[in-house]
């Protein structure tokens, strides 16, 4: 065997011809990059996450938040004890319902969102991309979880 046939032959598990890789070190660079300006709200970017869609969607359970966010129960439990520990958030479980958590801004979580604002300025520029790449970059990327959520 020649080594252009051992190299066609693993070629499909070479970290060069992978999809996932350049996904995951990107979107692990970007979460590095958030930590400065996330610093200043006393949240980590998944708790930031989080916000955005209380911020715009208001109160709601965990279920729904974690098909929002595409997290299970298991990671969202402690990141909203964590929240509630600052008062950004509360849970309640409705009454005759035990199994459903509710989560709500407090006024604190809402006052948090004005303070968010300079987070988008801070992050812009951070890709280094013109515009309508970006543009087709995240127009891809949400096509692309649409069609990954058809399989599940």
């Amino acid at each position: 065997m020649t080594n252009e046939n051992i190299t066609d032959k693993y070629s499909s598990i070479r970290l060069d011809n992978q999809l996932c890789f350049p996904l995951y070190a990107c979107a692990k660079e970007i979460v590095r990059l958030y930590r400065k300006p996330l610093e200043k709200l006393g949240l980590t970017y998944t708790q930031y996450v989080v916000m955005m869609v209380f911020w715009e969607y208001g109160g709601m359970t965990e279920k729904e938040l974690g098909r929002i966010v595409h997290l299970d129960s298991g990671t969202l439990a402690p990141l909203l004890k964590r929240l509630e520990k600052q008062g950004i958030v509360t849970r309640t479980r409705p009454e005759g319902n035990e199994n459903k958590l509710y989560i709500a801004l407090t006024e604190k979580g809402e006052r948090l969102k004005e303070d968010a604002l300079h987070v988008p300025k801070e992050m812009s520029g951070c890709i280094r991309l013109p515009d309508e790449d970006l543009i087709m970059l995240k127009s891809l990327l949400d096509r692309m979880m649409a069609t990954m959520e058809k399989t599940k």
